[in-house]
């Protein structure tokens, strides 16, 4: 565990994320990852209920989806937290990837494992749900190299994403980021042991993938080439809980984050046991979470060199229009910012 002297302290005075722009108010539930096909159409987002829909320029369609056994059950309710209890049914598509090549659209989904569905749509397939007979509990997110291999992360072996608040209290080391080679079909564990493992993306130029590990606060980067290839290190310290991570054209990082890591927050991460104490607490899994985010979702976003050098921060510290984000995509000037937990998008012109 980072010391508390090391967790970045530089914030955005400003609170420039205010000057969002709130998109597509309660027509989306919880669009956790945004995504753009090859020739630019969408953004592609997965929602709460199982579904991937597609942004068509006047409307948003179904696009696909991942749970062959959809039912009334996933029928659309008032909050994307209403789904939670359902998923497992349902399906969650969590972070998506499209492969520039084929338009083919990769899926992390949280119950249903590694999946791949064409660019007309429809009914995922399944490309892995296991490796070294360990089943997938938790698939978050993905990125693709040139050559086709699917970088992917399992933030738990033992929690499912329903579970996700015990995840984060219980300080359980059994995340991993693993990859797909779609020509022998074969799944491999490249890192181990890790606590709640979320964003992965790849480096411009392919030397290198960064992931985000989220109950410590850490962004790691892992060497695919050179002298250092197989060797994962701490590229940088975050100022709080980080989700997906996304790289921009020029090979810059956008990590998104949660939330400030806090005293309170720093010293459970320091002390399992008081973790552990408080989740057995007769305490709402709510206002637990409220507990551990300070009182109110507030938004950050973090811009990072590939080096790991902060460049720039974006904040709604108030949480007064952008309360929560679970990834960054830029494109065409502009930040496209989802979340899990949100009824919309928030777009962010960037100056």
């Amino acid at each position: 565990m980072p010391g508390w002297s090391e967790f970045p302290v530089e914030k955005d005075p400003e609170n420039l994320l205010q000057k969002s722009e709130i998109k597509f108010l309660n027509q989306v539930q919880g669009p956790e990852s945004m995504a753009f096909d090859p020739q630019g159409g969408g953004p592609y987002t997965g929602v709460a209920d199982g579904r991937i829909l597609f942004w068509n320029g006047e409307s948003w369609t179904d696009f696909a989806y991942t749970s062959p056994n959809r039912s009334e059950l996933c029928d659309p309710k008032p909050s994307p937290l209403s789904y939670m209890k359902n998923e497992h049914i349902c399906g969650r598509p969590l972070g998506l990837r499209f492969d520039k090549k084929t338009g083919d659209l990769y899926i992390a989904d949280a119950y249903f494992g590694l999946m791949k569905v064409g660019p007309e749509g429809g009914l995922a397939t399944s490309l892995t749900t296991e490796a070294e007979g360990v089943p997938l509990r938790f698939t978050n997110d993905l990125d693709i190299d040139e050559e086709g291999n699917i970088y992917f992360t399992d933030s738990s072996t033992k929690y499912q994403r329903r579970n996700f608040m015990q995840l984060v209290f219980s300080a359980e080391v059994s995340g991993r980021v693993l990859k797909y080679n779609p020509n022998t079909k074969e799944t491999t564990v490249l890192v181990r042991n890790l606590q709640f493992p979320n964003g992965v993306s790849l480096s411009k130029d392919g030397s290198f993938f960064v992931f985000c590990e989220g109950s410590m606060g850490r962004l790691q980067k892992y060497w695919l080439k050179g002298e250092k290839a197989g060797i994962s290190e701490v590229m940088a310290i975050l100022p709080g809980f980080p989700d997906n991570v996304r790289t921009n054209k020029k090979g810059e990082f956008w990590v998104a984050i949660h939330c400030r890591r806090s005293m309170y927050t720093y010293l459970c991460a320091l002390y399992p046991k008081i973790r552990k104490f408080l989740l057995k607490l007769p305490v709402p899994a709510k206002i637990q979470y409220l507990i551990h985010i300070g009182g109110w979702p507030h938004a950050v976003v973090v811009k990072y060199s590939p080096e790991g050098k902060i460049l720039q921060i974006l904040e709604d510290s108030q949480g007064k229009v952008v309360k929560a984000v679970s990834e960054v995509e830029e494109k065409d000037g502009k930040l496209w910012m989802g979340s899990v937990l949100m009824p919309f998008v928030a777009v962010y012109q960037l100056e």
